[in-house]
């Protein structure tokens, strides 16, 4: 094993699949010469040429679009996007053909393709830079929606997301690339798309969450864990498709339920995971399901921000209300 961070085992994962695979290619804006804007794909130009790792021209829907025809035409493209607010000009690729193709063809044809993406905020960065669209994504249909949040996961998953004959949105919080390191082996292995994981069992309360917020609700666990409260806390990994039997069994277990995530509140990933476990668990519950998420405002600019991300002692606030419900 090796210890990595988040961009690491991204650019390892990255490494292995091209030399796994001929038609794996890498392209994006400043991802050949330069190994993108965080280093994510450093090295590779140089050891698998400007044919299969290169740069693209600042145009998002030029690189989902070229991504499309090489997909088409037997290749498996990973397209980065520089930052996930600089993927709206490349909206109407995505949501015009990435997503339709396998439906527009009646099944013949599909789409092997991965668009990564940083995701979310935290990092102090201008405008654009901070999005978080689980929600754009997630109520696509045709899209697979990824969001890893250890760099053990965010190997498996992206080893899977390339491998899959569908095409996958492969989201990467920022703000963890290189907040810690963890063992990854070196050898090959996936995590399917679709799983959620059960990080810490428990009988008070199931909390859901992904990405870079999963760190912080451990933090909060730890606050309640002092309390006598006793979470259940599921990484979801996977916006689509949602693993509902992990969700819906934590929470006929538990009675109580919480959703924490990084987007605007209103219309975010939060309220279908509520919807969800009204429909499958009302029966069970004894309290109010509650999303703690992020204000219906754009994210501020750096300075700012800290007013609009949620840390481990507001989540274990909200938690706590819930749980003495």
């Amino acid at each position: 094993m090796a210890l990595m961070n988040l961009i690491t085992a991204i650019n390892h994962t990255l490494d292995l699949a091209m030399a796994q695979d001929e038609s794996v290619v890498v392209f994006g804006e400043d991802v050949g010469l330069e190994g993108g804007v965080f280093r994510a794909t450093v090295g590779l130009q140089e050891k698998y040429g400007q044919q299969r790792c290169f740069d693209t021209p600042l145009a998002e829907s030029a690189i989902v679009g070229s991504a499309i025809g090489m997909a088409v035409n037997g290749l498996r493209p990973v397209a980065e996007i520089q930052f996930s607010g600089f993927v709206y000009p490349a909206f109407n690729q995505i949501i015009s053909h990435v997503a339709r193709m396998r439906n527009r063809t009646r099944g013949q044809r599909t789409l092997p393709l991965v668009i990564r993406m940083p995701h979310g905020g935290g990092i102090r960065a201008l405008e654009h830079h901070s999005e978080s669209l689980d929600t754009f994504f997630g109520h696509i249909p045709g899209l697979k929606v990824v969001v890893p949040s250890t760099p053990y996961d965010a190997k498996g998953l992206l080893l899977a997301a390339i491998r899959d004959d569908d095409p996958v949105m492969f989201l990467e919080p920022s703000k963890i690339y290189r907040a810690f390191r963890q063992e990854v082996p070196e050898e090959d292995y996936t995590i399917p798309i679709g799983k959620a994981k059960v990080l810490k069992p428990g009988t008070d309360l199931t909390v859901v969450s992904w990405g870079a917020y999963i760190h912080e609700v451990l933090k909060a666990e730890q606050i309640l864990q002092e309390e006598g409260i006793d979470l259940e806390i599921i990484d979801l990994r996977t916006i689509s498709p949602i693993d509902r039997d992990t969700i819906i069994e934590s929470v006929q277990k538990t009675g109580r339920f919480v959703v924490v995530h990084e987007a605007a509140r209103s219309f975010g990933p939060g309220a279908e995971l509520i919807t969800l476990v009204n429909e499958g668990a009302f029966l069970h519950l004894e309290a109010p399901p509650t999303r703690l998420a992020g204000f219906d405002i754009t994210i501020p600019l750096p300075r700012g921000e800290h007013h609009y991300f949620l840390d481990a002692q507001r989540i274990a606030n909200g938690i706590r209300q819930v749980a003495h419900f």
